[in-house]
């Protein structure tokens, strides 16, 4: 494997500390008392410190971090110890926030505003889990989009069958079609899988020159093949590496499947830097 070791960018990490998964306002409440909604997914999932052990937590990450030669890592400002980790080490995390549609202007101005706090680098979308749901193309999530155009932030968006047991419509894939088509400058990169629809997430990726795809929450070994071959070929500026720590994975099995993936040496330094840096524009 021929990485860029101490240059990786991870977009998506966060802190043991508050490992909440952000509230799931589509899940029943029967569903909602479960710590990690989705966890009946993982095999072990990650421990997790005191709630109020922020410090320690982010200490713990920035750790692994240097450990396994990840530069940047992308952070939800939904985690309680992202504010304060986005202070003490600026050169090594940035934000990101997650919007509801529902909220119209509220979640236009948020972006705003976290945009002016904070100069966040991404906007984060769940279609499936806000309630009511709101399907990616539908015309609730314009203003954001709209919004992300503007201040050139991608949105970060799940695809595919969702991991809480939530309806999963919301957000086949299918529905970006159309929000690439009214959006041609807004950049979109799909999370979590688009299974099994990955097929048809590497046709959209071909057709549409700001769709990305990242792969994030999946051990390396269950990335679809569809997604390894496209990387490999014509899909080399597109996917971009995502963990999942510690929400469902530690970086130490991430990082030991990673030695085993068939990408050709070529792809790796934009698989895990380039492409995320040229997305979230930082410096190459």
């Amino acid at each position: 494997m021929s990485k860029p070791v101490g240059k990786i960018v991870d977009t998506l990490i966060g802190f043991r500390a508050q490992r909440v998964v952000p509230p799931i306002a589509a899940l029943r409440e029967a569903d909602k008392v479960d710590h990690h909604p989705h966890g009946y997914m993982f095999k072990d999932i990650p421990e997790e410190l005191a709630e109020d052990d922020n410090e320690a937590s982010i200490e713990e990450t920035i750790a692994k971090m240097d450990e396994f030669g990840i530069d940047v890592g992308l952070i939800s400002l939904t985690e309680g110890a992202s504010p304060l980790a986005l202070k003490k080490y600026p050169k090594r995390f940035v934000g990101s926030l997650a919007v509801d549609g529902n909220k119209g202007m509220e979640a236009v101005r948020a972006i705003v505003r976290a945009k002016e706090e904070h100069d966040i680098k991404g906007v984060i979308q769940f279609a499936a889990g806000v309630y009511p749901q709101i399907p990616l193309n539908d015309k609730h999530w314009y203003p954001i989009y709209s919004k992300c155009v503007e201040l050139d932030l991608p949105i970060f968006t799940a695809v595919g069958v969702p991991g809480p047991r939530v309806p999963f419509l919301a957000q086949w894939p299918g529905h970006l079609d159309e929000v690439c088509y009214d959006f041609p400058e807004l950049k979109v990169v799909m999370r979590h899988g688009a299974e099994p629809w990955a097929d048809l997430a590497v046709k959209l990726m071909l057709k549409w020159p700001n769709l990305y795809y990242s792969t994030s929450g999946f051990a390396p070994k269950y990335i679809p093949k569809a997604i390894i071959d496209y990387a490999n070929s014509r899909g080399a500026e597109k996917v971009i590496y995502a963990g999942y720590f510690p929400f469902g994975l530690e970086l130490e099995r991430i990082f030991g499947e990673l030695e085993d993936l068939p990408l050709k040496d070529e792809v790796w330094p934009k698989f895990l830097s380039a492409n995320a840096r040229r997305v979230l524009n930082l410096p190459a």
